[in-house]
């Protein structure tokens, strides 16, 4: 795949919602009905290509530094016109046509996860639901949270929900998401979660499409939801167990036997139960445990086949798990979700739509350089920051009649791999403020 067919199939998503405006218009019929210097096409280009610079010089690189360029009241009369599902509807069609040329099979692993990007804005413009307080005597701002799937292989995207912070449920998102999702021909998918979504109903989403799941749990000393099967009587194992869900006490209710009964109370969710019915559900997975390096034990439940997943791969797929929380970090640090361009909470999901598509043109381009290797001490790969600007230039009309030949740009800019670093996690809560629109690099 050349940067050239990369840059066609989001030409091409972009055209698809432009053609179907009426979908995406705030006042369908009449917005973005008219041919202006920033139409439908423009528009969402410019926010997908717009780094943290303040709005004007943003406008004055994506046209070139044409005199002529929108004004920044321009830019804004016009996204106002156009709803946040405009920018999602581009990133699921152009996901779409990327996997349609970039074809795989066997396995697919997705992480799980989600991060909060806080903003400052106004009660006027923003419902209660984003504001956060910190106390009675300080300033509060506002946040919002990303619920998302990471292919781990392609480092890219594959969906995403995005929630106010105050009505944040992770279990929820990851559901509706399964539920959604598409799955490619001749893959099987498996969705990797921490301990945050392990929960009978989010396996029964997965089990129920047909797919499979790897969440890590509390260890089998707490009373979380392996905390009472029998185990064998040694440190590390690998079991299978069958679970039969209830939601009634009425002891007329029958198990399988071989089956652990074990009742899902009126706070817990089950969608495939009503509570206070006498219906079963029943649930088979593996619960595996082995030492890690500081002497403790992690517990992992899924599904997989024992005889292609035995416990050193499970453990392996569980580590790689970590590579969305590194994506979180260039999605914020280096595309440029720290610094938003609007107080409006319609506006930031706009632009966390736009980078989440930004993202994922620049891993599509990493995946595809070639990288000639030689005989050096370390491996290299395509440097993200750096691909992630070129990518951004790309974007722009300029480069429409002036060409840039990205691939080679890329090969130039290579970095060594040093996977054998690791660093400490914090132990407190690493969080930064958003910052104001005047404290803007130039």
């Amino acid at each position: 795949m050349t940067h050239e067919s990369i840059k066609a199939a989001f030409s091409d998503a972009v055209n698809f919602v432009a053609s179907n405006i009426s979908l995406y218009a705030v006042d369908p019929g009449r917005d973005l009905s008219r041919n202006r210097k920033m139409g439908t096409s423009k528009l969402i280009s410019f926010l997908v290509s717009c780094g943290s610079s303040s709005i004007r010089l943003e406008l004055l690189d994506f046209f070139g530094l044409d005199p002529k360029a929108p004004s920044p009241s321009a830019f804004n009369q016009q996204r106002a016109k156009l709803k946040p599902e405009a920018l999602e509807a581009v990133f699921h069609q152009f996901n779409s046509s990327i996997s349609a040329i970039d074809k795989n099979s066997g396995y697919r692993f997705l992480a799980a996860d989600g991060s909060t990007f806080t903003f400052f804005s106004k009660p006027s413009f923003s419902p209660p639901e984003y504001y956060v307080s910190e106390g009675h005597s300080a300033k509060g701002f506002y946040s919002i949270h990303l619920n998302a799937f990471y292919d781990l292989q392609k480092h890219t995207y594959t969906d995403a929900l995005i929630q106010p912070v105050h009505h944040k449920d992770e279990f929820r998102a990851f559901c509706d998401m399964v539920d959604r999702h598409i799955k490619l021909p001749d893959t099987r998918d498996v969705f990797i979660g921490d301990r945050g979504y392990c929960s009978y109903n989010n396996m029964a989403h997965v089990m129920e499409k047909g797919q499979f799941f790897l969440f890590r749990t509390k260890d089998i000393h707490s009373k979380g939801l392996v905390g009472n099967f029998d185990f064998p009587d040694t440190d590390s194992f690998d079991v299978m167990v069958n679970v039969t869900l209830v939601r009634s006490h009425k002891k007329k209710i029958k198990i399988k036997e071989g089956f652990y009964k074990r009742f899902v109370d009126a706070a817990a969710s089950f969608d495939y139960l009503t509570y206070g019915s006498l219906g079963t559900y029943d649930l088979s997975f593996r619960i595996v445990r082995f030492p890690i390096a500081d002497g403790s034990y992690e517990c992992i439940v899924t599904n997989l086949p024992s005889d292609e997943f035995p416990p050193e791969r499970i453990k392996r797929l569980y580590y790689a798990r970590w590579a969305i929380e590194g994506s979180f970090r260039k999605l914020k640090y280096t595309i440029g979700l720290s610094n938003f361009h609007t107080y409006k909470p319609e506006y930031i999901k706009q632009e966390i739509w736009a980078k989440l598509i930004t993202y994922n043109m620049t891993e599509a381009l990493i995946n595809h350089t070639i990288i000639k290797k030689g005989d050096t001490k370390h491996e290299y790969k395509v440097n993200f920051s750096v691909a992630a600007h070129i990518c951004r230039v790309f974007l722009r009309p300029t480069t429409e009649k002036d060409p840039i030949d990205v691939m080679s740009l890329l090969c130039k800019e290579l970095i060594p791999l040093r996977n054998e670093r690791q660093y400490p996690r914090l132990k407190t809560a690493h969080f930064r403020k958003p910052r104001y629109f005047i404290y803007r690099a130039a």
